[in-house]
């Protein structure tokens, strides 16, 4: 130890604070102060109640003719033909993406070709082009045959009677779903690692049992979420075939405020909550799709909202219990 030279003052260190004499459980862990998010949180809060307090006051929704509408016959028949539409034109788009996605992995030139142009001409035409052309097409096919290429016919069927309004609605949306689907499903079996097509290959399995049995479950975790924004776009895209003379919701709701323009406000608030609930309905069992395609994959599935609550439940009470011991 060294002596502090002539004139210098020699500094001790105060001892460091005693803590161990303090019990642990009386040392609380005080959080990070974050003053930011409590502001932003507190006018998000501020202008939402203003939203709903607007929503809640404002006589210019008429509320109370919401309520009359809501349930009325008519609007839940118009509801009705949208579910119809919508089922028959998800499944129809879905196949037809499959095939398209297919032909666009195949070794085939041809496939290839037709698949993409396909693709690219239904994803480059709006849907209300489609739907009115083929709502006119019997003006330029009155009859539709099936024969030998520049030869005789073997079966002709008349189509002005096949063209149903349901039937111009479903083929129309479906032949334009299955143009984006097929990028969709392309893009989930992409994303299958190349390695599970070569052991597939290796084991000698068939190419339609090494499809359906190997890379297509794997891919459905890739496909499910992307094609379910496809579905809520399919969902909101049925309001077009109210311009092929099909009365769904929309056209349910457009019919009654062109006959009760008093209540187009609230009619159009009847269609919204039900387009919202339709919604709602996809993404609920959007989740429990990928949760079930997900067991493969994860360790431990995403909690289900019911198990998400009960933990958050769990956590709050010994939360209070840790304070209510301090």
């Amino acid at each position: 130890m060294t002596e502090p030279p002539d004139g210098a003052v020699s500094v001790t260190a105060p001892p460091p604070a005693d803590t161990s004499s303090k019990p642990l459980s009386a040392q609380r862990v005080v959080p990070l102060r974050r003053p930011g998010r409590w502001i932003v949180t507190a006018v998000v809060l501020v202008v939402a109640a203003q939203i709903a307090h607007g929503l809640a006051t404002n006589p210019f929704y008429q509320w109370d003719r919401f309520r009359y509408w809501f349930l009325r016959p008519t609007i839940l028949d118009g509801l009705l033909i949208t579910l119809q539409v919508t089922a028959l034109s998800a499944v129809l788009g879905l196949l037809g993406g499959i095939l398209l996605a297919l032909g666009r992995l195949s070794g085939s030139p041809v496939l290839r070709a037709v698949s993409w142009t396909y693709t690219w001409l239904f994803r480059s035409v709006p849907l209300i082009v489609v739907l009115i052309f083929l709502y006119n097409f019997s003006a330029l096919y009155r009859t539709v045959s099936l024969g030998v290429p520049f030869g005789p016919a073997l079966v002709t069927f008349d189509e002005s009677r096949l063209a149903t309004d349901l039937a111009v609605a479903v083929v129309g949306l479906s032949l334009n779903e299955a143009a984006y689907a097929s990028e969709v499903v392309r893009g989930g079996i992409l994303s299958v690692d190349q390695g599970q097509h070569e052991a597939a290959a290796a084991l000698g399995l068939p190419r339609g049992y090494q499809f359906t049995r190997i890379v297509f479950p794997q891919a459905l975790r890739s496909i499910t979420p992307n094609y379910v924004n496809q579905l809520i776009g399919l969902i909101k895209g049925t309001s077009l075939v109210f311009y092929v003379s099909l009365l769904d919701l929309f056209g349910s709701v457009q019919t009654m405020g062109s006959t009760y323009p008093g209540d187009i406000v609230p009619l159009l608030l009847v269609a919204t909550v039900w387009y919202l609930i339709l919604t709602s309905a996809v993404s609920v069992a959007q989740f429990y799709v990928e949760r079930y395609f997900a067991r493969g994959a994860t360790r431990t599935l995403p909690p289900t909202p019911v198990q998400r609550a009960r933990s958050g439940l769990a956590e709050l009470r010994a939360r209070l219990r840790r304070e209510a011991a301090v």
